[in-house]
């Protein structure tokens, strides 16, 4: 029998304007309940690499 997942889940945030930058992305991670958050997580995060707050996307 396969293990049943929970209802909560580790996910991972990318930076999403680094990129255009032409700069590493940072990412981080975190915990979501996929129960009651079905969507995608954004958050806005500090990205060392430019040195200031950006927009992160859940990834998959």
């Amino acid at each position: 029998m396969a293990k049943k997942k929970g209802k909560v889940r580790i996910i991972t945030l990318e930076c999403t304007e680094a990129r255009k930058e032409g700069k590493p992305p940072s990412r981080y991670t975190t915990m979501k309940n996929t129960q009651t958050h079905p969507e995608r997580l954004e958050k806005k995060k500090y990205n060392p690499n430019l040195k200031r707050h950006t927009l992160h996307k859940e990834i998959k």
